[in-house]
């Protein structure tokens, strides 16, 4: 990683912040995006002086604008933008109201939209590049009923990725667009979601986040358009989908 500037937003805790620490280690420069100053700002500090932090609120164009000129002013470029921030729901289908439909948007598509368009005349300009948008595998398959505001947002986020990566790569072969999609990870991802709910790190058959960020880390070399962090995982998608998917007859 030595000579690549890489942002990641939602660095200040989880999936975001254990990216940083395993790239920063590889030598890679950072650009560390959240909205919490004092914990992103620790976050940046055990990273090295190679690690910027840039509090900013992605779920807003022109903070996210700000941002991609805050990295390159300090660093000249960027190499790779990573979408992490996002957020969880805890809220049976039934039970959605506008509002909850409205912030999983915001949060969890919105805030990869922006850093997609925001970051991508950079990369066309320099004719490489590479986004990462992290999904997961509720945007696979919606295995959790009470997430399925989530899991349809990280389905849309997983559409436009593709669909991104099909328009851009037409002019712009040199720029990729990568999905990684992690399961149950042990950070503070259930106790954060929208009306609470389970302890993500009391899920049995969970993944720590750094054995997330270390295929994070290998995605960046591999630049794969389709990454599940565990084995299994798509055969597993694959499954779900043999057995509710008829042909018309």
């Amino acid at each position: 990683m030595l000579n690549k500037v890489i942002v990641i937003t939602g660095s200040s805790a989880g999936i975001g912040a254990a990216v940083a620490a395993h790239l920063a280690k590889e030598g890679a420069s950072l650009g560390l995006i959240a909205r919490r100053a004092d914990v992103l700002g620790e976050v940046a500090q055990a990273c090295g002086p190679n690690a910027l932090p840039v509090v900013a609120d992605v779920t807003n164009r022109a903070a996210v604008q700000m941002a991609v000129k805050t990295v390159i002013d300090k660093f000249g470029h960027i190499d790779v933008w990573i979408n992490n921030a996002g957020q969880g729901i805890t809220r049976q289908p039934t039970q959605l109201t506008d509002e909850d439909i409205d912030d999983m948007v915001r949060v969890n598509v919105k805030s990869v939209l922006y850093g997609m368009q925001e970051v991508l005349p950079h990369f066309m300009a320099q004719g490489n590049g590479h986004i990462i948008n992290v999904s997961s595998m509720l945007g696979r398959v919606p295995f959790a009923v009470q997430r399925s505001a989530y899991s349809a947002a990280k389905h849309f986020m997983n559409s436009l990725t593709a669909n991104f990566r099909t328009e851009v790569q037409a002019t712009h072969p040199g720029i990729q667009f990568s999905l990684v999609s992690p399961g149950v990870v042990r950070t503070q991802f259930g106790l954060s979601a929208r009306n609470g709910g389970m302890d993500s790190r009391q899920i049995p058959d969970s993944q720590s986040a750094g054995e997330v960020a270390a295929v994070i880390a290998s995605v960046i070399r591999s630049r794969l358009p389709d990454v599940y962090t565990r084995p299994g995982s798509a055969a597993r998608v694959a499954g779900y989908y043999a057995t509710v998917g008829v042909d018309a007859v």
